[in-house]
């Protein structure tokens, strides 16, 4: 999906850093006008540059999105009254393992939609898996009791979905960003004796996540 980005972020530099090449020549030819003019050009060229750069490192880690796909499967497994362990296998074929406490396993994910502008550059609606947490079934439990809240989300240095809400400059090119979230019981039965491992799939599609029993195989 970056690969385009990728291209206009190399052309814009190399562009810019010709353009102040020919600026500086102009200069020491007396050519003031002509100098200043490459300059705003160059100036401009870097700024589309270092614009691509942002977009490219903010969204390492989203996965295009065009139809509803699967975008986590999750083993869960009892441990005690209100506590499970959940294995995640991502699309890479990673997999973490998370102790949770609760009655349900809770997913939230970033979903970023780019305006058609932006898909000159490569750029579609792209979606990062963000939180993963145990949902007790009743409020007083969820007020008071342990909460357990692990992230999902790739490690970099900063994120598109951040910056398109603090910075104007990237607002042309976002239509919308929101997160969205879903919850399902965390073992098959309410009661530790009876329940049993379950194997779900979290997709997401444009509108949102959504859990369902894996299908079996």
């Amino acid at each position: 999906m970056t690969g385009i980005v990728r291209i206009f972020m190399l052309t814009s530099a190399l562009l810019g850093l010709m353009l102040i090449g020919v600026a500086v020549a102009a200069w020491r030819q007396r050519r003031r006008l002509s100098s200043m003019v490459e300059l705003l050009a160059a100036a401009l060229c870097l700024s589309v540059g270092a614009l691509c750069a942002t977009i490219a490192v903010g969204i390492r880690g989203y996965n295009a999105l065009t139809q509803e796909v699967v975008a986590a499967t999750i083993v869960t497994e009892p441990l005690a009254p209100q506590r499970f362990r959940a294995t995640v296998t991502l699309p890479d074929s990673s997999v973490r393992m998370f102790d949770l406490a609760g009655d349900a396993i809770y997913v939230d994910a970033h979903i970023l939609k780019w305006r058609p502008l932006a898909s000159l550059l490569g750029l579609h609606t792209a979606y990062e898996l963000d939180r993963i947490a145990g949902r007790y079934a009743r409020l007083a439990d969820e007020q008071g009791r342990e909460r357990t809240v692990y992230s999902l989300a790739t490690n970099k240095p900063f994120n598109t979905f951040d910056l398109a809400r603090r910075y104007w400059v990237l607002r042309p090119f976002v239509d919308a960003q929101y997160g969205s979230a879903t919850f399902i019981n965390a073992t098959a039965a309410g009661g530790l004796r009876d329940a049993r491992q379950v194997t779900y799939e979290i997709r997401v599609s444009t509108s949102g996540l959504l859990v369902r029993a894996a299908r079996p195989r």
